[in-house]
């Protein structure tokens, strides 16, 4: 794949762009609507993180409107990045398909690969968490779901291209063998 002749600086400027702001808009859209409901419930959220779902359960009102409203803006945006990402996807898998090296295909499986699965765990779990009905809630769910797209992620992503590194390989394997010899 040569990202330098079909991505110039332009293209890579707009998508950056185009990433920050609708996270930006995305991020002032919730917060504005958080700031705007009353809270007669306490301030204290039953939570280890202040998620949207937790802060309206403290709310006097019935934001059923602006929650429902909520769902739907942020469902387009999820399906938005989903189908960006798999067309993105479709795209280097033709380009790898046609490449006549089967070394280029492993290469590029076992980096895209893992990292779909990555994706899909996020965009999963991010859905469960903020689609659920209230009435399938508890706070321990709560905590393992959000644990699992904020957490699990950020956290796999690095170990996901770094296990390709020789270096990092043979390190990790001395360490389980190491840990293996302890337990025995």
């Amino acid at each position: 794949l040569h990202y330098g002749t079909l991505l110039g600086s332009r293209a890579c400027a707009t998508m950056a762009a185009a990433a920050w702001g609708t996270g930006l808009l995305y991020s002032l859209l919730h917060t504005a609507n958080t700031f705007s409901v009353p809270l007669c419930r306490g301030n204290a959220v039953d939570q280890f993180f202040c998620e949207i779902p937790q802060i309206l359960k403290l709310s006097c009102s019935k934001s059923y409107l602006m929650e429902i409203g909520l769902s739907v803006i942020s469902a387009l945006v999820l399906l938005g990045c989903f189908a960006f990402i798999l067309f993105s996807y479709v795209q280097i898998f033709r380009a790898v398909l046609r490449m006549p090296s089967e070394q280029g295909w492993h290469k590029t499986f076992s980096t895209c690969l893992p990292h779909l699965a990555v994706v899909s765990l996020f965009l999963s779990t991010v859905v469960f968490a903020h689609l659920k009905p209230f009435s399938i809630s508890s706070p321990s769910l709560d905590l393992v779901v959000s644990f699992l797209y904020s957490v699990v992620p950020p956290t796999l992503n690095p170990v996901i291209y770094s296990m390709r590194n020789q270096d990092l390989k043979h390190a990790l394997n001395k360490l389980l063998q190491y840990a293996l010899l302890q337990l025995q």
